[in-house]
This record gives structure tokens, C-alpha cells and sequence, in this order.
């Protein structure tokens, strides 16, 4: 029987930063990723640790990899038991939500949570990060994808509508019908750009378009799904189980897509892909922008309830991997056997830039 947060008994805790090297660079609306900035937190009971963490994005998240070390080394003060770390963690969730779920993750670990057992297979999207600007270097890239087994392909959009139009078509043109295309807008455009966007776009092979403008501005939201003829996602604007149905109020949306780091805990998690779900919308899971350990409790949860190919492609964009052994994966889909995996302290320790001063004591106990 798992321990819970009503065991009172003292608990170590500790909390790093990480900088992981992406592959190649990550293309977004609003910058240019080369590096996964990541924290990690550890939470020591009985000879057993928990993991969890939070890789902070800017323009996605408020927090910066400062403030989120700043949260975390509050939540450190406060939480001296599992059932005061917790209410530690929850007090900050609304303001730093990445950095709350990194603590409230590794206690779902740590009390043995029973989602992080699961086994089966969950398939995955590929990234289209090439431009059309290099037509053969873009072929390349997306028959390489097919060729990987990808049946969905994310294709990034929001700086100026034509060229992502000409984007669009392009990689539409080399998949040939192979695969379903998720554009994403990554909240690039201004309401008059995404009407004009949507009403050129050639709904061919488009399983949808997500979030093309600010998360903030749900009167957008509302007013472009009654132009697009394609159906229509939110993602950065949704970050609570309000937010769920305040999409569904507006029908602004026909998908949701939901990320771990911005709901604290598997259970939430779990319960937000249900209401999707329950409120008539479609459900879409994963962080792309998440280490393996990230991105494996999200498969997790989403053996249970999630059928649209799923965005925890993180651990795919840098050569780093956390968890050993590390994460099958074979033909676009993650295979689980049920086991839970161990971290990787070495590879942990090449990459942090800062600990705690409680962090070393970790490496002297069970690390599974």
C-alpha cells in the first residue's frame, strides 16, 4: 500500500536546474528553442524518491527558468512532510503552474500512484521543423518522418499568413494523403490574420489548426471559429478545468489539448481529458517541449482516455535522456511494460547548472 500525504513522517527534498541541447532548433511563433532549460525536483521518504519536472518555455508560460528557481526555493521552505510540501505546491499553482507541478508529480511517484503503472501503446505526432523556403531540404525531413511511421504531422505556422499558407500547402503536397496534417499557430496572429488565414486554408488533410491567437483573447477564439471550415484547438488558453468549460460555453473549440505542467497532478490531468470528453470536444495530450520523464507520465495517463496521437515528443528533440532505460519507441508509438523506470543521475549531473544543497545526499539512496 502506497504512503499518502497524511504520513506526517520527515522528507528530504531537493530541486536542480537543467540545460539540455536540442538536436536542432526548435522553431516557434514566438522564438527559437536550442536548449530544453529544466527543473528537476527529488523527494526523499523511506529510502525511496519521487521525480518530477518542469521544462519552462518562453511565451508559453509567465514563468522564466529564474522565477521558477525563485518558487521552487519556497516550496523547498515550506514542505518538511509530503502533506505540507503539498499544500506548499498548491498554494503556488496558479501563479507558476510549471514549477507546482514539478513537486506535485514527484509526489505522485513517490506515493507509488498507480497511473505510472500502465502498459500499452501510444502513438505519437511528428514535428515538421523544416521551411518551405528549402523545398528539397523540407522533403527530406517529412519523407523521413513518414518513413519513421508518423500518421499525424505538426506543422508550425503564425508569422505572416501567406508564407504559412505556402508553409501548409508545401508539406501537404510531399505527404501526398500519407498522413494527417495539426497546424499550429502558436498564438502568432492577430484576429484579422487568422480570419484570413483560415478562410484561404484548403481544409485537405487538416485534422486541425490550434491556437492561432493569444491565449488571453477568447473573444478571438470565438469569433474565427465561426469562419474556419477546418475544426479549431485551444492550448495555451487553457490551464485550469474552468478554462475546459469555458471553451465548451463558447464553442470555440472542437479540441483541447491538455499538458501535465500546467495541472499539477495526474489525477487532475486524468479528470480534464474526462470533461473534455464529457463537454462534447475532442482531447489532445503532450508537452513537446518536456524531457523523457515529462513526457512518459503523460503517456501514462493517456493510455487510459486519449485516442488522437499524442504531442509528448520531447525526448525525441534532445540526444538526453533522464529515465533508464530509456523509453521504447518504435513505428511513432511509445511502447510501456508497466515498470516504472529509474533515472539516469549521471547523465543529471552532466547537465545541471545549479542544485540545492541537499541534492548529492540523493545519490545515497534507492533512485527508482
Amino acid at each position: 500500500m502506497s504512503l499518502t500525504d497524511h504520513d506526517s513522517s520527515p522528507i528530504q527534498v531537493a530541486a536542480a536546474k537543467l540545460q539540455l541541447p536540442l538536436t536542432v532548433p526548435y522553431r516557434l511563433a514566438f522564438g527559437e528553442q536550442r536548449q530544453f532549460d529544466v527543473l528537476l525536483v527529488a523527494i526523499q521518504r523511506d529510502g525511496k524518491i519521487g521525480w518530477g519536472e518542469a521544462t519552462i518555455l518562453p511565451g508559453y508560460t509567465d514563468e522564466t527558468f529564474d522565477s521558477s528557481w525563485h518558487t521552487a526555493g519556497e516550496i523547498l521552505q515550506r514542505g518538511k512532510t509530503t502533506r505540507d510540501l503539498r499544500t506548499a505546491a498548491n498554494h503556488f499553482l496558479h501563479d507558476a503552474p510549471f514549477t507546482a507541478s514539478a513537486f506535485l508529480t514527484a509526489l505522485d511517484w513517490l506515493n507509488g500512484h498507480e497511473t505510472l503503472k500502465r502498459s500499452g501503446r501510444f502513438e505519437l505526432l511528428g514535428t515538421v521543423n523544416g521551411k518551405s523556403t528549402d523545398l528539397a531540404k523540407l522533403e527530406k525531413e517529412v519523407e523521413a518522418l513518414l518513413a519513421q511511421g508518423f500518421k499525424t504531422l505538426k506543422v508550425k505556422i503564425g508569422w505572416d499568413p501567406e508564407p504559412d499558407l505556402h508553409q501548409v500547402d508545401s508539406v501537404r503536397r510531399i505527404v501526398a494523403g500519407r498522413a494527417k496534417l495539426r497546424v499550429d499557430g502558436n498564438q502568432g496572429y492577430r484576429r484579422d490574420q487568422a480570419e484570413y488565414f483560415l478562410k484561404k486554408l484548403d481544409p485537405a488533410d487538416i485534422e486541425l489548426v490550434e491556437q492561432p491567437c493569444p491565449s488571453s483573447d477568447w473573444d478571438s477564439a470565438a469569433a474565427i471559429s465561426k469562419v474556419a471550415s477546418v475544426p479549431l484547438m485551444l492550448d495555451e488558453s487553457i490551464y485550469t478545468l474552468d478554462d475546459i468549460d469555458r471553451a465548451a460555453r463558447l464553442k470555440c473549440a472542437s479540441y483541447i489539448k491538455l499538458k501535465l505542467m500546467k495541472l499539477g497532478t495526474l489525477d487532475t490531468l486524468e479528470k480534464g481529458l474526462r470533461q473534455i470528453a464529457d463537454r462534447g470536444m475532442k482531447a489532445v495530450l503532450g508537452n513537446g517541449v518536456a524531457t523523457d520523464l515529462g513526457c512518459w507520465m503523460e503517456i501514462c495517463v493517456g493510455l487510459s482516455c486519449v485516442s488522437t496521437a499524442g504531442e509528448m515528443n520531447g525526448f525525441l528533440k534532445t540526444p538526453v535522456q533522464l529515465l533508464r532505460p530509456a523509453l521504447k519507441y518504435e513505428q511513432a508509438h511509445v511502447i510501456l511494460d508497466g515498470n516504472q523506470p529509474a533515472v539516469d543521475l549521471k547523465a543529471i549531473t552532466a547537465h545541471t547548472i545549479e542544485h540545492t544543497h541537499e541534492w548529492p545526499e540523493l545519490t545515497n539512496v534507492a533512485i527508482s
